[in-house]
């Protein structure tokens, strides 16, 4: 194993409990995919780590001493993290949800997920990827019960990005349970699932009332599952946005899962701020807003990043919000602290009088690494405007 010198300020952070290994921090370094020691620069042990660049830094810290990547390894990790979770284990209610999540269960650049009898195993880069024989024998061990298993390439460099890895294939669609609602989900169709398990507990708030009674506009809604929760939850209507021409299909399958006739609830294919100009122009209005746009994005007119522009939803959202209406701001920037979050949105409502309802972070299932702010990526508000 190669060991590798660090600067003061890498130590300053691994001694912190922050594992993920910045690019800023290593700036000339060439050694890629493979384990490393790390030595402070008076030679002190620091830890084990792995190199290898993903969209999240260029490696992570996996243990504070020399330890064989092995089976056994990672059969105690999963094995804790299997014990963590005993509660949704149990559960009628839900059926899918995150078996394990990088630093936060001990390992980062890899994640699980549970949808009913399978798994989804999440690669986040090369060293991962090439050492995954010793991590799926060892995921088999600790979950006899999984009957088979696929896998997502979030990397680039290979030639596909989805796939059957072992055991029984999942029919094509399949409806899983959360919080007691049917979603319809497909395992081997590119990295997407049908529905971000990470808003177990916002999706919850709405299937208990949130929007009970009133009108629920869902902006970036992918599959609509916020608006499922909310028709669910008791909502009168809802009208779900996005620009993927598939998104209605896949909308409408979450909607039919559950017996929901489709009267009240509407679809749209659109871009998001050119929504917000229609529903203006055309008296539309709204008693709940959600707000859960991609972390960037850009089309043929324009970028969005959350960072800059979320105050631009905010204050076009307000344009078509009912008195005492609520908005639900959310993001899944892992790079974007909540204070910023909640300076960005606050740029929005400008001198528009509100208040928070409550804050939301990653559900139980995603544990996190306490020690590191972007590992606890998820950031959730609910908003009360008092206009």
């Amino acid at each position: 194993m190669i060991e590798l010198t660090v600067s003061s300020i890498v130590e300053r952070k691994i001694k912190q409990g922050i594992c993920v290994l910045e690019a800023r921090d290593f700036p000339h370094l060439e050694l890629v995919n493979r384990l490393v020691h790390l030595v402070n620069q008076q030679g002190k042990c620091l830890g084990q780590a792995y190199l290898s660049a993903q969209n999240k830094g260029i490696g992570w810290l996996i243990s504070r001493e020399k330890v064989p990547l092995d089976q056994a390894f990672f059969q105690h990790l999963f094995g804790v993290a299997r014990t963590k979770r005993q509660a949704f284990e149990v559960s009628d209610l839900t059926t899918a949800y995150r078996l394990f999540h990088q630093d936060g269960d001990g390992f980062g650049g890899l994640t699980i997920d549970r949808y009913n009898d399978y798994a989804v195993f999440s690669w986040y880069n090369e060293y991962i990827y090439s050492i995954k024989e010793e991590i799926v024998a060892a995921f088999q061990a600790v979950y006899p019960d999984i009957l088979g298993a696929y896998e997502k390439i979030r990397f680039k460099g290979l030639d596909y990005e989805s796939a059957h890895l072992y055991g029984e294939e999942a029919p094509e669609t399949f409806t899983i349970r959360e919080n007691g609602v049917a979603y319809q989900v497909f395992l081997n169709t590119g990295l997407m699932t049908g529905i971000f398990l990470d808003q177990h507990e916002v999706r919850g708030a709405l299937v208990d009332g949130l929007a009970a009674g009133k009108s629920l506009l869902n902006m970036f809604s992918y599959t609509a599952a916020f608006s499922v929760a909310a028709a669910l939850g008791g909502a009168s209507q809802t009208t779900s946005v996005d620009l993927a021409k598939r998104s209605q299909e896949l909308s409408e399958a979450h909607f039919k899962a559950n017996g929901l006739a489709m009267d009240n609830h509407r679809f749209l294919v659109m871009d998001v701020f050119a929504y917000f100009k229609y529903a203006k122009r055309k008296g539309l209005s709204y008693d709940v807003i959600v707000l859960d746009p991609p972390s960037f994005a850009r089309n043929k007119k324009q970028t969005f990043s959350v960072a800059k522009d979320y105050h631009r939803l905010i204050a076009q959202s307000l344009d078509i919000l009912n008195p005492n209406g609520i908005l639900v701001a959310s993001t899944n920037a892992s790079n974007l602290p909540l204070e910023k979050f909640k300076k960005e949105i606050e740029k929005g409502f400008g001198s528009c009088k509100h208040r928070y309802l409550e804050t939301y972070r990653l559900p139980g299932d995603f544990v996190s690494n306490k020690k590191d702010e972007s590992s606890n990526y998820l950031k959730v508000f609910t908003i009360q405007v008092k206009k």
